[in-house]
């Protein structure tokens, strides 16, 4: 299994544009992706108002990729109700789940309704827990799994007010890196690039793998790069390794077990 962690110039409010760009971060993988992979998209990817909508679009797009994916997510306006939702698709392009985000943000919470539907799946045989965006920030979404998640995918929108990228970055990757370690977990996040086009608020673009696993700590973070794409293997066996470890020394994935 490959991670396939996607930070693409996109477009708000423009699904051709930033469909283009999505597809040129998929053709950026080397040798084309398999069907265990895991395309992962940023938070409102696209801009449509209903789950049909955003099924045809993305079902077509898995098809294509030949791989799972992580279809970002997108506003649904459903009886009244406006939720940030997203699915997860097969590579046939069959919607395997939906999930919500759960803690909407700062001025979103003024449009969108908290979701109720925590992103839990399973591929290749691996836990994945899927968070989207300020989500990632609330430590107590990650007990509310069922099982301890081996992957935890961050489709995001990160914002900032600051002049510039760093201090948002710098904020996302500590917090990676920590949740990688405090939950013994790989954390793939997914990110709308710095260069992109959104009303009103600036994009920081602040995808990347953690991977607290790792010997060397100059490897724990690795950044997206930007407008483009990041391809890592997780290595399984290292988190095993790291798990027995830190159980070993008393720490738990929860309290009593």
């Amino acid at each position: 299994m490959r991670l396939i962690l996607t930070q693409p110039a996109l477009v708000a409010f423009d699904n051709d544009r930033s469909f283009a760009e999505i597809r040129r971060s998929m053709e950026a993988v080397a040798g084309g992706c398999a069907a265990d992979d895991i395309l992962v998209l940023p938070e409102h990817a696209v801009f449509v108002e209903t789950a049909a909508e955003y099924a045809d679009m993305l079902a077509p797009l898995a098809r294509e990729a030949g791989c799972h994916l992580l279809g970002g997510s997108f506003h649904e306006i459903d009886g009244g109700v406006k939720r940030n939702t997203g699915a997860l698709f097969s590579p046939e392009g069959e919607v395997l789940g939906w999930f919500d985000k759960l803690r909407p943000y700062a001025d979103e919470r003024a449009r969108v309704n908290p979701g109720s539907r925590l992103g839990q799946f399973q591929v290749a045989g691996k836990n994945i827990l899927v968070l989207i965006c300020a989500d990632f920030w609330f430590s107590d979404l990650f007990m509310q799994a069922d099982t301890q998640p081996d992957l935890v995918l961050v489709p995001a929108l990160s914002v900032t007010r600051k002049p510039a990228p760093d201090f948002s970055r710098r904020l996302w990757r500590h917090l990676a890196i920590s949740r990688a370690y405090e939950f013994g977990v790989y954390v793939g996040i997914s990110d709308w690039a710095h260069a992109s086009s959104l009303p009103k608020l600036m994009t920081s673009g602040v995808g990347g793998y953690a991977d607290a696993a790792h010997a060397n700590p100059d490897r724990f973070y690795t950044p997206a790069p930007e407008g483009g794409t990041l391809v890592v293997a997780p290595d399984f066996d290292a988190l095993t390794q790291f798990r027995r470890d830190r159980a070993e020394r008393g720490f738990y994935w929860r309290s009593g077990k």
